[in-house]
């Protein structure tokens, strides 16, 4: 397979300089020939310049189909509607969508001319309100502090962070091109439930290390939690903190098998797996049943690591359950230092595509979800919550932070920005851009230098435009933004605060006898701080 690439490689290159030598030759004999050796020398100079160029991994694999690729992102504006999409056709993420992130990763510019091309009168489409009075932003690197009371090693995280995407489903150039980002940029990189990887500790970025059900880096031969290997992963100074993985937004309550033939040696020793044996990820955890030992499997892997932030990761599925969560926080006085919601519009490399569809909460509904029920019980203010699942915009950061996030994460968005261009390649090893293949030559591609200060500008800008943003809104910090701060265009037309429908409830509601709220207090009333099974039926 890896002859065969860079057969496809350079085939193109060679055939059109032997071309080039035999016109020049025969120009000597027929004149007119030299216009086609001036035609085949200049793209050979062109395959030349591919060949040793770092900016575009499909010009370095593919040197023909991305040069195409290029010409017609130029002439897009003057045929896509006769040829190809339009800015808001394309799924999951639009070409308008990509474009911002390619500019912002490269620091081009990112403005447009001629107005909106939003649909402003149709249902669902979403504004900022403005302030008379804007403010103003010197410093933009935004930050939150991650760690509660009982945590001995707080974390000052930026409000925009790398999240989960493992090194197996990543190639190695990937994974250090993002690290080496996230250090020069000074945010997280969250590592996947796949482990802490040589080109993770390469790069020297902070990280978050997962620990999803296969305990991978931290695991028995039996596939079981190790209490000294973690204490080994954890305690290292670039972890700054741990997050356990309960479930992924893009497949929720499923988990997963990496097949025996596409395990590496440096993916046996990221996952601390054996070779030539199928790798599972179990849909469930071994190291505890039921919310009290959740809790109480968080305390003891923050006590393992010296009190670093500890929390968890999930997509809402029944919301009863997560309240059997809050309630054991209550019982039990441990209380996580933070939660990740994960909305089920995340991203995966291979999810069934019911599940991809159909299974799970998504993040806006789920964040108010938990920013709620976090305020019912009177712990919201001991608990810092991420959101993650489509969040590449500035807008998109607002209007999380408006819903209760206290910072956002991204994994497709830092994607692009390393190069990705969406061709949904990824569980097939033929990613074209060297990001989601573990074929030596496609990765090779990949510029990792290049790549990074990609990655730290996407970061960077996407932050300039946050804080904007807030200047427009006259907030003094973008933690400030609320629900009111935004409107939606209902089904029949008429302006809808988001507050109408994604409000604050009241603080500590859920713990004294009123009757307000009663969504909420009958799924508590339901919930067991025991046993997330469902009581009896009356």
């Amino acid at each position: 397979m890896r002859k065969l690439i860079s057969l496809q490689r350079y085939a193109t290159f060679v055939v059109v300089a032997f071309l080039a030598l035999a016109c020049f030759i025969l120009g000597f004999w027929f004149p007119w020939v030299f216009l086609l050796f001036l035609v085949f020398a200049a793209l050979t100079a062109l395959g030349i310049r591919d060949m040793n160029q770092t900016s575009h991994a499909i010009v370095r694999n593919y040197p023909v189909l991305g040069h195409i690729r290029f010409l017609f992102e130029k002439i897009r504006p003057e045929i896509r509607q006769y040829l190809i999409e339009g800015d808001q056709e394309e799924q999951p993420f639009s070409r308008e969508q990509r474009s911002l992130v390619y500019q912002r990763s490269k620091g081009a510019e990112d403005k447009r001319p001629f107005g909106s091309h939003e649909r402003v009168y149709d249902a669902g489409y979403s504004w900022l309100t403005h302030s008379v009075e804007p403010t103003h932003f010197e410093d933009t690197d935004f930050r939150v502090t991650v760690g509660g009371k009982d945590c001995k090693q707080p974390y000052s995280a930026s409000l925009y962070n790398i999240s989960a995407m493992s090194f197996g489903s990543l190639s190695a150039n990937a994974i250090s091109a993002l690290n080496k980002g996230a250090k020069i940029g000074g945010f997280a990189h969250d590592t996947g439930e796949g482990g802490v990887s040589r080109y993770h500790r390469e790069g020297g970025g902070d990280l978050i290390y997962e620990v999803g059900s296969g305990y991978f880096g931290c695991r028995n031969d039996d596939g079981t939690f190790n209490p000294d290997k973690f204490v080994k992963q954890a305690t290292n100074d670039q972890v700054k903190m741990i997050e356990i993985k309960l479930s992924q937004g893009a497949k929720p309550g499923h988990g997963g098998m990496l097949p025996a033939a596409k395990i590496t040696p440096e993916i046996a020793e990221a996952r601390d797996i054996p070779m030539g044996v199928d790798c599972v990820s179990p849909a469930g955890h071994s190291a505890f049943s039921g919310p009290m030992e959740l809790m109480q499997f968080v305390g003891r892997l923050r006590d393992l690591s010296e009190g670093k932030p500890i929390g968890f990761k999930l997509c809402i599925g029944h919301r009863r359950e997560f309240m059997c969560m809050v309630k054991a926080m209550l019982e039990t006085g441990i209380i996580p230092d933070f939660i990740v919601v994960d909305g089920t519009e995340g991203g995966t490399g291979a999810a069934p595509l019911e599940f991809a569809n159909h299974v799970g909460m998504p993040m806006v509904e789920g964040l108010t979800f938990v920013h709620n029920t976090l305020r019912g019980a009177g712990i919201r203010d001991q608990v810092k919550i991420g959101a993650a699942g489509k969040i590449v915009s500035a807008f998109d950061i607002a209007r999380a932070l408006s819903l209760g996030a206290d910072w956002c994460n991204s994994a497709r968005g830092y994607m692009f920005a390393i190069g990705c261009i969406q061709a949904q390649a990824c569980h097939t090893n033929h990613c074209p851009v060297g990001v989601t293949t573990q074929d030596p030559v496609r990765q090779a591609a990949l510029d990792v230098n290049d790549k990074s200060k990609r990655v730290a500008r996407f970061h960077e800008n996407t932050l300039k435009a946050l804080g904007e943003m807030s200047g427009a809104a006259g907030l003094d910090d973008p933690c400030g933004f609320l629900p009111y701060h935004f409107m939606t265009r209902s089904g029949d037309g008429q302006m809808n605060e988001a507050a109408d429908v994604f409000s604050y409830l009241r603080e500590g509601f859920l713990l004294d006898d009123g009757d307000d709220n009663q969504i909420y207090r009958e799924r508590w009333a339901r919930a067991n701080a025991k046993s997330f099974a469902p009581p009896d039926p009356i």
